[in-house]
C-alpha cells in the first residue's frame, strides 16, 4: 500500500489560497450557512457603520476604541473562514494533482461493424465499447469485455506496481485516467462526461460536495440556538445598564457579545469535518459523504471475507509429513517433481517449500521425456511420469485409489494424518509414486503477517469483528482461531451476509463491510459503512459509500480510527469552546459592570486595568484562539484505543479544564499589552 503523500500544513500555495479565499467567504450568501460566524459578521458591519459615523463626529478617543473593535472582529470572521478555507485548500492540492491525470485523449471507438474510429474521449457515451491497447490512457470508466492487460493506475491509487484487468470476474472494473502497459482491451463506458470517478473524487475532495452530517446539523443547532439566547441576553443589557447607572456603547454590548457566543467551534466546526474527509485521502481512500466518515467512527460490527482479507488468498504448502519407511525428504522430491510444472500458487508454493527445507531445486526433465499429467476436476490429481516413475499429488482419496490400482496399499496411519490436517483447518494433499503412497503435504490458507494484532486493536476500539467463509465450519473455526477474530460465518451466501448485516443493525448496531466483488454489493449497500475495493467491480463500487484505492482490505483499521478521531476532535474542541466562553464570563462581566456594581470587584480575580481593555483584550484573544488552534482542527485529536468513558474523562481534564485556564491566562497577558501601550 502506497499512501497519498499529504499536503504540509502550511504549504505555502495552500495559505495563498486560504487568504484569498477568506476574503471570497465573506459574501453572507456564504456566512449564512454558518449561523454563528453569520452573526459575528453582521455585528462587525455594525461596528463598522458605527466608527464610520463617530469618526465624521470627530470622538477620537471613542474612534480609536471602536476601529480596534471593528478590526478583531472581522478578523474573528477572517480567521474562521481562513480554517474552512485551509481544510479546503489541502482537498483542493489533492484534486490538482489528481487533474494532471487528464490530457487531451482520444478514444479508440469501436463501431458496430467492428470499425475503430478516433474520437475525443470527452465525446464519450455509456454504453460506449473502445479499444485500449499498450500505452494507451483508458478514456473513461468501464468494464472490460474482452481481453486481459496490465493496467498502471498510479495516477489514481499512487502505487506504481501494475494490475491485472480482465473481462468477466472481479477484475473487469476500469478507471478513467489510467494506463494499460501491456495487451490490450476492450472497454465497455459505464459513465457519462463528467459522472467518472475520477469527476467524482475531484469534487469530494475539493469539498465543495461535502453535505453537512447529522452529527454537524445537530451541532451547529445547538451552537445557533445558544447565539439566540446571548443575543437576547446582551439586547437587555442595554436598559438593565442604564438602570444600574453603567452606559454601555453599542460596539461594546456587540464584543460582548461576540465574546459570549461559541465561535471558537463554530468557526471551526466544518474545518474540522472536511479535514477527515482530506485524512482519509490521505490514506487513499475515498469517502462518498461525510456521514461515512462518522459512521466508521461509530461502527460496532465490521464484517470481513476470509480470502484475501485475513488470509493471503491462496493456500499454501507449509509441511511435509512422510508415513512410516519414507525419509520426508523422499516425500519433498517427489511433490517438487509433480509440482514443477503446476503453476498454480499451490504448485508453486510446493516447489518453494522443497526447496527451503531441503535445498532441492528445480531441474530440466527434458532428457527424461517426462510427462507432466495436469489437473482436472474429474480425476482430482495432478503429477508427472518420469522415467519408470509415475508420481501423483491431489485428494486423497483419488491417490489413493491411485496407489491400489498400481498394486499398493493404504498406510495404516495415512487416515489419521488427513483428518488431523482437515481439523485445524488445512487441506491435505496426498503423494503416491505408482503404489507407494508416500505422505501428505499439508496446504493451509495463511493468514497474514500482524493480522491477529490488527483484530486485537480492533477489539481495544469496541469493534466486535465477523468473519465470512464459504468454507466449511471446520476449516472456518480454525482460520477464526488462528485469526483472532471474534465470529465467524461458514457456508456463507450472499443472502447470508446480507441476513447478519440487518439482524446486527435491528440491534441498534452500526455495521462495516468490506468487498470487492458483484456478490458483495447488497451487503455494501446495506452496512452503514461499506467499503468497496477499487480493483473490484463496478457493481460494488457504486453500492460502497467509500473506495479504497489499494485495494488493501484490512485498512478498515485506519478508516475506523479516522472516523473516531473525526468525532474525538470535534468533541474535544466543542468541550474547549464551551468552557472558553465559561471562562470569558467570570473574565469580562465583572470588570465589565464593576463602576455600576461596586460588590463585583470581588468577582474580577483578573484585575483587568479597566473596562474597555478587558472587552477589548477578551476580542483579541476571541480571535486569535480560532487561528490558534486551526492545526488541531486539521490534524485531528490523536486517537488511543481507549473506552468511551477513558475518552471522556481524558477530554473533560486536558480540553475542559484546558478551556478554562487558557483564557484566564491569555486575556490577562493580551490586557497588560493593551494597557502598556494605551490602546483603550
Amino acid at each position: 500500500m502506497s499512501d497519498r503523500k499529504a499536503p504540509v500544513l502550511w504549504d505555502r500555495d495552500i495559505v495563498g489560497r486560504a487568504l484569498v479565499d477568506s476574503f471570497r467567504k465573506l459574501d453572507p450568501r456564504v456566512q449564512l450557512r454558518n449561523p454563528v460566524m453569520f452573526v459575528v459578521e453582521v455585528t462587525a458591519l455594525a461596528v463598522t457603520i458605527i466608527l464610520l459615523r463617530d469618526s465624521f463626529a470627530a470622538r477620537g478617543a471613542l474612534v480609536k476604541f471602536e476601529l480596534q473593535i471593528a478590526l478583531w472582529l472581522w478578523f474573528t470572521v477572517l480567521f474562521a473562514n481562513f480554517a474552512e478555507a485551509m481544510a479546503e485548500g489541502r482537498g483542493k492540492a489533492q484534486a490538482d494533482n489528481l487533474r494532471k491525470t487528464r490530457t487531451e485523449t482520444y478514444a479508440k471507438l469501436v463501431g458496430a461493424d467492428g470499425s475503430i474510429s478516433s474520437v475525443a474521449a470527452t465525446s464519450l457515451r455509456r454504453g460506449d465499447v473502445v479499444m485500449v491497447e499498450a500505452g494507451d490512457i483508458i478514456p473513461g470508466d468501464g468494464e472490460v469485455i474482452e481481453g486481459v492487460a496490465a493496467v498502471n493506475e498510479a495516477a489514481i491509487t499512487g502505487e506504481s506496481a501494475p494490475v491485472i484487468r480482465e473481462s468477466g470476474g472481479d477484475r473487469s472494473a476500469v478507471t478513467g485516467g489510467t494506463t494499460v502497459i501491456s495487451d490490450y482491451i476492450k472497454v465497455k463506458i459505464t459513465a457519462n462526461p463528467g459522472e467518472t470517478f475520477l469527476d467524482r473524487m475531484i469534487g469530494l475532495v475539493e469539498g465543495a460536495q461535502r453535505q453537512k452530517t447529522p452529527n454537524e446539523i445537530a451541532l451547529s443547532i445547538l451552537l445557533s440556538g445558544l447565539t439566540v439566547i446571548f443575543l437576547l441576553v446582551c439586547v437587555t443589557l442595554y436598559p438593565y445598564a442604564l438602570y444600574g447607572g453603567t452606559i454601555l456603547s453599542l460596539p461594546v454590548i456587540v464584543a460582548l457579545l461576540v465574546c459570549l457566543i461559541p465561535t471558537t467551534i463554530g468557526g471551526l466546526l466544518s474545518a474540522i469535518g472536511i479535514a477527515g474527509m482530506d485524512r482519509l485521502v490521505q490514506h487513499n481512500v475515498l469517502a462518498m459523504s461525510g456521514r461515512a466518515v462518522e459512521a466508521a467512527g461509530d461502527v460496532d460490527t465490521l464484517l470481513l471475507d476470509k480470502t484475501g482479507t485475513i488470509t493471503l488468498g491462496n493456500r499454501m504448502a507449509t509441511e511435509f509429513i512422510a508415513v512410516a519407511g519414507v525419509a520426508v525428504e523422499e516425500l519433498a522430491e517427489a511433490a517438487q517433481l509433480a509440482s514443477l510444472a503446476d503453476e498454480t500458487p499451490e504448485g508453486r508454493s510446493i516447489t518453494v517449500l522443497a526447496k527451503r527445507e531441503f535445498n532441492l531445486r528445480g531441474r530440466d526433465l527434458a532428457q527424461h521425456n517426462a510427462r507432466f499429467i495436469a489437473f482436472s476436476a474429474q480425476t482430482r490429481m495432478s503429477g508427472v511420469d518420469i522415467d519408470d516413475r509415475m508420481i501423483r499429488k491431489g485428494a486423497s482419496e483419488q491417490v489413493l485409489e491411485f496407489a491400489r490400482s498400481n498394486g499398493g496399499a493404504p498406510p495404516p496411519e495415512l487416515a489419521g494424518i488427513v483428518e488431523g490436517i482437515a481439523k485445524s483447518g488445512g487441506t491435505p494433499l496426498a503423494v503416491a509414486d505408482r503404489g507407494r503412497v508416500l505422505g501428505v503435504v499439508h496446504l493451509k490458507d495463511v493468514v497474514k503477517d500482524g493480522i491477529r494484532e490488527r483484530f486485537e486493536r480492533l477489539r481495544a476500539m469496541g469493534l466486535r469483528t465477523v468473519m465470512i467463509t464459504g468454507d466449511n465450519p471446520l476449516t472456518a473455526a480454525a482460520i477464526a482461531r488462528e485469526a483472532g477474530v471474534d465470529d465467524f460465518r461458514a457456508e456463507a451466501t450472499p443472502e447470508t451476509k446480507l441476513r447478519l448485516i440487518r439482524e446486527e443493525q435491528a440491534q441498534g448496531k452500526l455495521v462495516a463491510m468490506i468487498g470487492d466483488g458483484t456478490n458483495d454489493a447488497p451487503a455494501l449497500a446495506q452496512a452503514d459503512v461499506g467499503v468497496a475495493m477499487n480493483a473490484g467491480t463496478q457493481a460494488a463500487r457504486e453500492a460502497g459509500n467509500m473506495i479504497d484505492l489499494d485495494s488493501n482490505p484490512t485498512k478498515i483499521m485506519e478508516v475506523v480510527e479516522i472516523g473516531k478521531q473525526l468525532l474525538i476532535t470535534r468533541g474535544a474542541l466543542t468541550t474547549f469552546s464551551i468552557a472558553n466562553d465559561v471562562a470569558k464570563y467570570f473574565a469580562i462581566i465583572p470588570a465589565m459592570f464593576v463602576l455600576g456594581y461596586p460588590e463585583l470587584q470581588a468577582l474580577n480575580v483578573m484585575h483587568l486595568s479597566t473596562p474597555q481593555s478587558a472587552i477589548l483584550s477578551a476580542v483579541i484573544f476571541n480571535a486569535l484562539i480560532i487561528i490558534a488552534l486551526i492545526p488541531l482542527a486539521l490534524r485531528g485529536v490523536a486517537y488511543r484505543p481507549l473506552g468511551a468513558a477513558a475518552i471522556l474523562t481524558r477530554n473533560l481534564l486536558i480540553y475542559g479544564l484546558g478551556g478554562v485556564v487558557i483564557p484566564f491566562i491569555g486575556i490577562k497577558a493580551i490586557d497588560m499589552i493593551v494597557a502598556a501601550l494605551h490602546l483603550a
